[in-house]
């Protein structure tokens, strides 16, 4: 509420001020701001905004992207489905400072060894885009976000002169580590970060694909230069806010690898019990085909439904199968179909090449799993050693 109310403040205050008609001074900044993680899932990321200071003091504003209204209609539907608006924001330059301070999130500034001509190409193109008809775009968490809108309008008001060079002990490396680099793996943002993003992420990113993360506007920018002269880009840097020590939260017990450990240890408990007294406890085995079957056609719907392009070929379905909602009318039962045996067969199968792909790195997965699949592995050849012996012998024949 407090951000809400403080960019809505300053949105009154700056409408006044803005005109493409504008001459900077030529004594004017132009900064790029990196503010460094925050606590929340949606701020671990970090955050890029262009600073535009008229020595004159008639202006001294942040233009940011990524902002986006939770009370917009359908938000978590159209969230869901790719189809969000986000838009460009502006806001004084102390008001922003101070909300990231009150975050306590480092601020860096570098400012950018612009000529006036692009200074003031800049700025009106930040104008333009401000204007209610064109503030708002469709965001895309890798190709089009407060990062990668930053780097868009540096290379508009410069013509494309810009060369990103690489950074000092530069490594490239894959869109699902970049992402992962910044979270801790035992979390439930990762774990739903590794569950809903499919195998596109996996590919190595090209340098310039680095960008689409703050931190990275900040190291690239600071190496570019001018193609024609080699002048840098940055003519100076500072730090604005350092953030201050303060201790981390966190409780394994509450977390991923916990939680399903414990579930892993009863599922395999279970198991055991079951196997020592040759039953079959069927509420486990209907808790598991509709959680997993639940799970998958989730992960169908993001591949297939939504304008997102990160989850698309998502091999979670190996273990989140969608046809265990199809099949989970034979768990019901007390005598299954002898074709189930087959189909038992056919998940275990789907499990070991979960295990390849995750070895040979076709697909990264939640670790945070691991305790389940191994319960869930065991659990399906049980019922398979189970099933057999269950059946006539003419209806085994028929199952294998």
């Amino acid at each position: 509420m407090f951000k809400k109310l403080l960019f809505t403040a300053c949105f009154f205050c700056l409408t006044f001020t803005f005109s493409q008609n504008y001459k900077l001074s030529p004594d004017t900044e132009i900064s790029i701001i990196t503010v460094g993680p925050g606590n929340s899932l949606n701020d671990a990321f970090g955050h890029n905004a262009i600073r535009i200071q008229d020595a004159s003091g008639r202006l001294d504003v942040c233009f940011d992207y990524g902002r986006f209204d939770f009370d917009a209609p359908n938000f978590y539907l159209n969230f869901a489905r790719g189809k969000l608006n986000y838009s460009i924001g502006a806001v004084n330059y102390y008001d922003f400072i101070r909300f990231y301070e009150w975050q306590n999130r480092t601020v860096e500034e570098q400012k950018l060894n612009l000529n006036q001509e692009q200074k003031q190409k800049l700025y009106e193109y930040l104008v333009n885009n401000y204007k209610p008809e064109n503030r708002n775009y469709l965001y895309d968490f890798f190709y089009d976000n407060c990062a990668t809108k930053i780097k868009e309008v540096l290379d508009i008001a410069t013509n494309n002169a810009l060369k990103y060079n690489n950074p000092k002990d530069f490594k490239a490396e894959t869109f699902r580590t970049l992402i992962q680099n910044k979270l801790n793996r035992n979390s439930w943002g990762s774990l739903g970060i590794d569950v809903a993003l499919g195998s596109v992420i996996d590919q190595k990113a090209t340098p310039e694909e680095h960008m689409f993360l703050p931190s990275f506007i900040h190291a690239f920018f600071d190496v570019a230069t001018f193609k024609s002269s080699n002048e840098p880009l940055v003519k100076e840097s500072n730090t604005v806010y350092k953030e201050k020590p303060t201790p981390k939260s966190g409780n394994f017990f509450l977390s991923p690898l916990f939680v399903f450990g414990i579930i892993g240890v009863l599922i395999l408990f279970i198991t055991y019990k079951d196997f020592k007294k040759n039953q079959r406890t069927k509420s486990l085995d209907i808790i598991l085909f509709l959680l997993t079957g639940i799970i998958g056609a989730l992960i169908v719907l993001l591949w297939f439904a939504t304008d997102h392009k990160a989850t698309h070929q998502n091999y979670n379905l190996l273990w989140a199968c969608v046809l265990n909602l199809l099949v989970i009318k034979q768990v019901f039962k007390t005598r299954i179909s002898p074709w189930f045996i087959k189909y038992l067969k056919f998940l275990v199968i789907l499990l070991c090449l979960l295990t390849l792909h995750w070895v040979i790195g076709v697909q990264i997965f939640a670790i945070g799993l691991i305790p389940f699949l191994v319960a869930l592995f065991i659990r399906y050849i049980y019922l398979i050693k189970y099933y057999n012996q269950h059946l006539l012998p003419s209806e085994v024949e028929q199952g294998r």
